[in-house]
Order: C-alpha cells, then structure tokens, then sequence
C-alpha cells in the first residue's frame, strides 16, 4: 500500500524528469543522425550534374555536410566512450 501512495505523491515529480529525459534522447538522435546529411550529399551531387550550381558552390557546401558529418561521429564517439 504503501508503495502505490508514494508513486501517486511523487508522480508530479517524477513525470517531468521522465519527459524531460524521452525529449533529450529525441533530441540526440535526431542531432546524431547522419542519414539526412548523406541524402543532403546526394542532392548537392545532383544538383550538380543537372547544372543548377556550379563547382565551387557545390565544393563549398559539401565541405560543410562533410564537417557536420565528422562533429557528429566524434560526437558519438563521446558518447560511447562514457
């Protein structure tokens, strides 16, 4: 009996942390996910052979999907090693 009481009583404390523990694993994920990059790298390849950017443009912007993509697997190399 006892055990139900507490968990009525601390539910509006617990529930917060809960949520608010689900919303930060959501948010890494998505912040971790490189799928959406590489999709971005295959437009960007794309894009170029169809001529609607030019060389240097599509130079530019993939260095920056390439950087992004290196953040995250550091990233995830941190996390891993914890």
């Amino acid at each position: 009996m006892g055990f139900i009481l507490d968990a009525i009583l601390l539910a509006p404390f617990k529930l917060p942390m809960w949520v608010g523990g689900k919303i930060a694993e959501v948010a890494y994920a998505e912040m971790t996910d490189e799928n959406a990059l590489k999709t971005e790298l295959l437009k960007l390849g794309m894009r170029l052979e169809l001529g609607e950017i030019t060389e240097e443009e599509h130079d530019r912007r993939e260095a920056e999907l390439l950087a992004e993509m290196e953040r995250i697997r550091k990233l995830k190399e941190e996390g891993s090693s914890r």
